[in-house]
């Protein structure tokens, strides 16, 4: 594999385990804590959905890169990208789970749901501005989509949290 593809892999891995470990953490403790639920449970239910997804994660990215190789038969020998690319995504999956869950561990919940929500945008645009920089694209437009993007998925978040409360 070259050098660029094996570099296009980790990136597109680490993009995507920030991503979705602050979109789905942020989701689900803005949906937990408008229920209603205690800090407590919402830390422990936080700390066990980054532990259990960043593995899943890291097992769909290395099954699914792994096939890939198996289907393209480039290589008689195994690139060793598949195990790379799930390192990166356990690794940005569970380091970035905890930018909306932090807040709930120093906060009160009233105060930490709000801190949550604007720390996990402000991660996601920055993380659109670095992707669009990276990837030589409008830096601001990636930020502003990342943000938007991340915003709708907490909204769900948010609504499922009140609706089923």
């Amino acid at each position: 594999m070259r050098q660029k593809e094996k570099t296009s892999s980790y990136v597109r891995y680490f993009v995507f385990g920030v991503e979705d470990s602050i979109v789905s953490t942020a989701g689900l403790l803005s949906g937990i804590a408008i229920a209603g639920m205690p800090g407590k449970t919402i830390l422990l239910t936080g700390t066990i959905l980054i532990i259990v997804e960043a593995f899943s994660m890291a097992i769909g990215s290395f099954v699914s890169e792994y096939s890939a190789e198996d289907y393209m038969k480039q290589r008689a020998t195994r690139s060793g990208v598949p195990i790379i690319d799930g390192v990166i995504m356990f690794v940005s999956y569970f380091i970035a789970g905890f930018i909306p869950l932090f807040p709930y561990a120093i906060f009160p919940l009233n105060i930490a749901f709000t801190t949550s929500i604007i720390s996990s945008l402000i991660a996601l645009s920055a993380l659109g501005y670095a992707e669009g920089w990276f990837s030589k694209t409008s830096k601001m437009k990636g930020a502003i989509k990342m943000s938007l993007m991340a915003g709708i998925a907490i909204f769900v978040g948010v609504m499922a949290g009140k609706l089923l409360a």
